[in-house]
């Protein structure tokens, strides 16, 4: 059971949910794995090792996504190095990943083709690494867990032409990913927290609009706003937002302003029973002149904003009895979300 401050969780947060097996998680970005390259991450309570090998080897550019364990002794092989031409016959690889216990050589298949300490051996077939789909959309490294994965998260305007895509984070957030996407889906915090960049609290009005259900989930259209400056010229005006669910932990928006859009595709992928990380792909048909280090860390600052928040509220899992808390008209897209949740049976951050 995990907690702090004094707050309880539900044993694993719900770590255990179904559900998430079926799930595509941001768990990196192509460019930190290179050809050759081996990169750890941890996900959903899970040590993960990812690593490309050749590109005449495997599916989806090389790129593989494993459980981080050697099953001869439980090494890391994320510590390992990468091969070429390891095994011998039936059993060569073109890359293998070497484990740095015993030198254990796995093929891309997740199979292990080489045993050092008995070169005469043919592995057996149980001497295979625990292997999870992966795929690459946008620039990210998506993974999904189960067999039954649906298709990758869409952002159609990351593909029109015009379009400058950004990669932000990954964030951590001492919290469940629940909290998270229902804060993204919130656009009547905007004047609050972040007055001065995304709202102004004595303009804080948000116009009346509806919450429904898209393609994937709840969506809500033509939400309505003033900022400050929506734009970087500096002049305020009315926007418009559309926010749509694309999965329990997966949302995001587009953004109008006359004939300027920007718009960001969240995911939220639990590390472990405590903490959250979220990825975010930015859009923007605008605005090409300022340099990337200053739009990414503009989502710095409004993300540590956002941090302080959500990593205050209380209780940490979500409730989805929508009378334990007190909802208003725009509260809509929230409830909206809460009610799905409740539908599907999702039980990950939730109570």
């Amino acid at each position: 059971m995990a907690s702090h401050e004094g707050v309880s969780l539900r044993a694993n947060g719900g770590l255990d949910d179904p559900r998430l097996l079926t799930e595509w998680f941001a768990v990196g970005w192509s460019r930190e794995v290179a050809a050759g390259g081996i990169l750890a991450r941890r996900i959903l309570g899970r040590d993960l090792v990812l690593w490309r090998s050749a590109p005449e080897v495997g599916d989806d550019g090389g790129l593989h996504c494993w459980l981080d364990l050697c099953v001869h002794r439980g090494a890391k092989l994320s510590l390992g190095i990468l091969q070429k031409g390891a095994g011998s016959g039936a059993g060569e690889c073109l890359e293998c990943l070497v484990c740095p216990y015993h030198g254990w050589k796995y093929a891309a298949s997740g199979q292990c083709v080489a045993i050092p300490a008995h070169p005469g051996l043919r592995p057996p077939e149980k001497a295979r690494a625990q292997v999870f789909q992966a795929r690459e959309r946008y620039g990210v490294i998506w993974v999904c867990f189960g067999p039954d994965a649906g298709p990758l998260p869409e952002f159609s305007i990351a593909e029109e032409a015009g379009f400058r895509v950004l990669l932000a984070g990954p964030y951590q957030f001492r919290a469940l990913g629940p909290r998270l996407i229902e804060n993204l889906l919130d656009v009547a915090h905007l004047g609050v927290v972040h007055a001065g960049l995304l709202g102004d609290p004595e303009r804080g009005e948000v116009e009346d609009y509806e919450a429904g259900m898209g393609a994937h989930g709840p969506e809500a259209k033509e939400i309505r706003i003033w900022q400050p400056d929506p734009d970087g010229t500096g002049a305020g005006a009315h926007v418009s937002y559309h926010y749509e669910v694309q999965g329990p932990l997966t949302a995001g928006f587009v953004k109008l302003h006359s004939e300027k859009r920007f718009g960001i595709l969240a995911q939220v992928a639990p590390v472990d029973e405590e903490f959250s990380e979220m990825r975010m792909v930015m859009a923007l048909n605008y605005g090409h002149e300022i340099p990337e280090e200053e739009l990414i860390g503009f989502q710095d600052r409004v993300t540590e904003q956002d941090r302080a928040i959500v990593e205050s509220q209380r209780p940490e899992l979500l409730p989805l009895d929508l009378q334990a808390e007190l909802h208003l008209r725009s509260d809509r897209l929230a409830i909206a979300y809460r009610k799905w949740l409740r539908e599907i049976g999702f039980r990950y951050g939730v109570a």
